[in-house]
C-alpha cells in the first residue's frame, strides 16, 4: 500500500440494487488501480470481494467486503481507496448499515438497462438520513437496452434536480467507448484493454455538451456568491474552480454528481477513480459522531490525538479466529499497542495489523486516523464497539430498531450438533448483527430471527461451514392460550389411606372467566374455619399448577377467576400437598365440565409501503384477519397503515411484504392482546399444543 501518513484517504462505500453491478465495478477499480493482476468476476466465481462459498454459489454480494488500493488521479493526486462493497439484497440491510458507518462518501450504483429500483431508493434514502454525501455511477451502459437519459430523467425525478451529470456517453448500447467530460469541455476514449486517452469531444455531442456544460458550472457556482457574481458578469470560470466547489458542495450533500461507464470493458472507470480522489471527502473533513458520557460529541481525524478505533465487523474465520475490521477514527495504531474495549472493558493487543483487500491481509506497520485496517483475535469487542485508552467514557450511538423479520426454529440434527449450537450461534451473531437468537422456554424452541428468508437460509450455510454444525428448521409454535368458557362450581376431592398418615383434601372452587390480561384472580371466601388459612396459599398453587398443564385442547389457561368458597380437611391426613393436588383436579374437572375457549396472540402492526402498493397490501392484510385501525401520510410519500393482526398470520409477513412492495415496504409489530380464535381455526393448534408439551 501506499505511504498512509501522506496519502489522501477516501472510504467509499457502494449501495445499490441487487445486481445493479457493484461488485463487478469494485473489481474492475482494484484492477485498473493495479491492485490485482487479473480481473476477478463475478458470474464465473472468481471476484476478489465475493470470495465466500455462500456468496460465489449464489452469484451474490451477501457480506460486507472490504478491499483497499492505491490511486493516482490524472492531475498527480495520490490518493488511498477503501473501497465498502454492500450486498444489494434487502435481506442483509444490518450488512450495509456496518459499511455505511464508516464511509465518507457513497457510490449509488444504477444499471443503464434498469434504472432507478426499490435497492437504489432505499440506498439513497438511508444517506439521506445520515448525512452522507452521494455520487452517481450509471454503470453497463454498454449493454443491450442501456439508456442514460432515460436513467438520468428516473434518478431526477426519484432525488430531485440536484442530481447533475458530469459525463456523457460517447455511443450507446454496444458501440459505447468513450465519456465526456462536461467539467473540462473534453472526451475520453477507451481501447479495447479499457485504456483511455485524451480527445475532441466529438462533433454530433458538441452543441449538447455545451449546453449540459453550462447547466452543470450555473448550478455548481449558483451555491457560491463569488463565484456566482463572476458568472453572472459573464467572467469565464475555469474547470478547477469549478471542481473545487463542486467538491464542497458534494460534502454537504447539495449536489449529486452522476458518471458513467462500464465495469465490463472499464470505460469510465479510471474517471471514477480521480472523481472518489477529487470530489469525495476525506475522514478529516467528516468528524466521526460518538457518545462521551452519553452526550453526542464530534471526533476529528486527527492523528495526533489519542487514538480511538471502531469495530464495525467482525468475521469468524476457520483458520485464525475472529478477524475485526476496524476504524481508526483519531490518533495513530502500531503493531501490538494496546487498548481497552468501552464497552466490555476487555484490554485487547492489536497483534498484526493488515490492511484488507478482500481476503488477502496486506501487513500493516501503523494505521492513521481515517483509514481502515484489520486485525485477528480480539477475544472481547464485538461489531459496533469502541477501543480506546483505559478510563474514556464513549460508545457509539444506538442503531434504529430494525424492522420485524423472519423467525424459524432450529433444532440440532445429532447430539454432537446440540453441544455446539449455542456457541456456534452466539459466534455467528457477533459475525451478523442482524441475527437474533432467543430460547422460548414455554415452546421448548430455539429460534433464530434473520431480516428475511435468505438471509436465514445463509446463515444457517455459514452456521455449518464454519462451526460444523447441522440444524433443521421448523414453524416457529405460537402462544395460544385457553380460558374457561362459562362460570361453574366443582369440588376439587383427595382422598387416600394406604397405611400410616393417608391424604385427604377438599376444596370447593367457583371457577369464571376473567377480564382479558388478569391472569389469575384468585379470591378466598372460606369462612368458619372449614380450610385453615395455612393450606390457602397450597390450593393457589394448585390452580396455578392446574393452568401451566393446559386445557383440553392443551394450551396453557389464563384469565381465571378462581374463588375457594367450602372445603374440608382432616387434623391428621391433611397437607400442603394435599389441598395442591386437590385443588389442580378441581380447576382440571371445572374446564373439563365448562369446556373452554382457545385465545390467540393479536400483534399491533405498523406497515410503511409506497403509496401505490397501500391497496395490495390492505387487501392481503385481510386475508391474515387483520383489522385496520388507521391509515395516513408518512415521510417521503409513504403510506403507514395501522392494524391488529393475529400473530400466527405474520410467521413470514416480512418476505411476503417485500414481495407485495418490490422491497420497498416494511413493518413493525409488537404484541398486543388475546382474543378468541375463530372456532374452525381451533383444531389445527392442537398438534401444536402437544408437540410444544413434548
Amino acid at each position: 500500500m501506499g505511504e498512509v501518513a501522506t496519502t489522501a484517504i477516501r472510504n467509499v462505500v457502494l449501495l445499490g440494487h441487487s445486481g445493479s453491478g457493484k461488485t463487478s465495478l469494485a473489481e474492475m477499480l482494484l484492477y485498473r488501480a493495479g491492485a490485482t493482476t487479473r480481473l476477478g468476476r463475478v458470474d464465473d466465481g472468481t471476484s476478489v470481494l465475493d470470495a465466500e462459498p455462500e456468496s460465489v454459489r449464489r452469484r451474490a454480494t451477501l457480506t460486507l467486503a472490504v478491499a483497499a488500493l492505491d490511486w493516482t488521479t490524472e492531475a498527480g493526486q495520490a490518493c488511498k481507496i477503501n473501497l465498502l462493497d454492500t450486498p444489494g439484497h434487502d435481506d442483509f440491510s444490518q450488512v450495509v448499515e456496518a459499511g455505511l458507518s464508516v464511509a465518507d462518501l457513497a457510490v449509488v450504483v444504477v444499471s443503464a438497462v434498469d434504472g432507478v429500483q426499490a435497492g437504489t431508493a432505499r440506498a439513497w434514502a438511508r444517506c439521506a438520513e445520515l448525512g452522507l454525501p452521494r455520487l452517481v455511477f450509471v454503470t453497463k451502459e454498454d449493454k443491450a437496452g442501456a439508456d442514460f437519459e432515460g436513467t438520468l430523467a428516473q434518478l431526477r425525478d426519484a432525488f430531485g434536480t440536484a442530481v447533475v451529470p458530469i459525463e456523457l456517453p460517447v455511443g450507446a448500447q454496444q458501440s459505447f467507448h468513450g465519456v465526456t467530460d462536461l467539467l473540462t469541455d473534453t472526451a475520453r476514449e477507451y481501447d479495447g484493454e479499457g485504456r483511455g486517452s485524451r480527445v475532441e469531444v466529438p462533433a454530433d455531442q458538441l452543441e449538447d455538451e455545451r449546453r449540459r456544460h453550462d447547466e452543470l458550472v450555473e448550478e455548481v457556482v449558483s451555491g457560491d456568491d463569488e463565484q456566482l457574481e463572476r458568472y453572472l458578469a459573464g467572467e469565464p470560470i475555469s474547470p478547477a474552480d469549478v471542481e473545487r466547489t463542486l467538491a464542497r458542495e458534494v460534502r454537504a450533500c447539495e449536489v449529486f454528481p452522476v458518471l458513467l461507464g462500464s465495469a465490463a470493458s472499464g470505460v469510465g472507470v479510471d474517471r471514477l477513480a480521480d472523481f472518489l480522489c477529487e470530489l469525495g471527502p476525506s475522514p478529516d473533513q467528516r468528524p466521526a459522531r460518538i457518545l462521551v458520557g452519553g452526550d453526542p460529541a464530534d471526533v476529528p481525524a486527527d492523528p495526533a490525538a489519542e487514538p480511538l478505533v471502531q469495530v464495525f465487523r467482525t468475521v469468524a474465520d476457520q483458520f485464525v479466529g475472529q478477524v475485526s475490521l476496524l476504524k481508526v477514527l483519531s490518533g495513530t495504531l502500531h503493531g501490538d499497542d494496546h487498548l481497552v474495549n468501552t464497552t466490555t472493558q476487555t484490554d485487547e493487543r492489536l497483534h498484526g495489523l493488515f490492511f484488507p483487500r478482500g481476503k488477502e491481509h496486506l501487513p500493516a506497520v501503523r494505521v492513521v486516523a481515517g483509514d481502515i485496517t484489520g486485525v485477528a483475535k480480539l477475544s472481547g469487542s464485538p461489531t459496533r464497539s469502541l477501543l480506546a485508552l483505559p478510563g474514556r467514557p464513549v460508545a457509539l450511538p444506538p442503531l434504529p430498531a430494525p424492522a420485524a423479520g423472519y423467525t424459524q426454529a432450529v433444532r440440532p440434527l445429532t447430539q454432537t450438533d446440540d453441544d455446539r449450537l449455542p456457541e456456534a450461534l452466539r459466534r455467528l451473531c457477533a459475525e451478523d448483527p442482524g441475527l437474533v437468537v432467543v430460547q422460548d422456554e414455554e415452546a421448548g424452541q430455539t429460534l433464530v430471527t434473520a431480516v428475511g428468508d435468505t438471509h436465514l437460509a445463509v446463515a444457517l450455510e455459514r452456521l455449518e461451514r464454519k462451526f460444523g454444525v447441522k440444524v433443521a428448521t421448523g414453524e416457529v409454535r405460537v402462544p395460544y392460550r385457553e380460558t374457561i368458557a362459562r362460570p361453574v362450581e366443582v369440588e376439587g376431592k383427595l382422598k387416600k389411606q394406604s397405611g400410616g398418615h393417608g391424604q385427604f383434601a377438599v376444596v370447593r372452587l367457583q371457577v369464571s372467566p376473567a377480564e382479558r390480561g388478569t391472569g389469575l384472580e384468585f379470591v378466598d371466601s372460606i369462612v368458619g374455619g372449614a380450610i385453615p388459612r395455612h393450606y390457602l396459599p397450597a390450593v393457589q398453587k394448585g390452580v396455578e399448577d392446574a393452568m401451566r398443564q393446559g386445557g383440553p385442547v392443551g394450551h396453557p389457561v389464563t384469565d381465571l377467576r378462581v374463588e375457594c368458597v367450602d372445603g374440608k380437611y382432616h387434623s391428621v391426613d391433611s397437607s400442603d400437598m394435599a389441598f395442591r393436588t386437590a385443588a389442580s383436579l378441581g380447576l382440571q374437572q371445572a374446564l373439563q365440565q365448562a369446556g373452554t375457549v382457545v385465545l390467540e396472540p393479536v400483534s399491533a402492526v405498523t406497515v410503511t409501503v409506497p403509496t401505490a402498493s397501500q391497496g395490495d397490501v390492505l387487501a392481503d392484510l385481510a386475508t391474515r384477519r387483520g383489522r385496520v385501525v388507521d391509515t395516513g401520510g408518512g415521510a417521503g410519500g409513504e403510506e403507514v397503515i395501522q392494524a391488529l393482526v393475529p400473530t400466527a398470520e405474520l410467521r413470514r409477513y416480512a418476505v411476503d411484504l417485500r414481495a407485495l412492495t418490490a422491497g420497498r415496504g416494511h413493518y413493525r409489530a409488537v404484541p398486543d392482546h388475546y382474543e378468541p380464535l375463530p372456532g374452525n381455526l381451533v383444531d389445527a393448534t392442537r398438534a401444536a399444543a402437544g408437540a410444544g408439551r413434548a
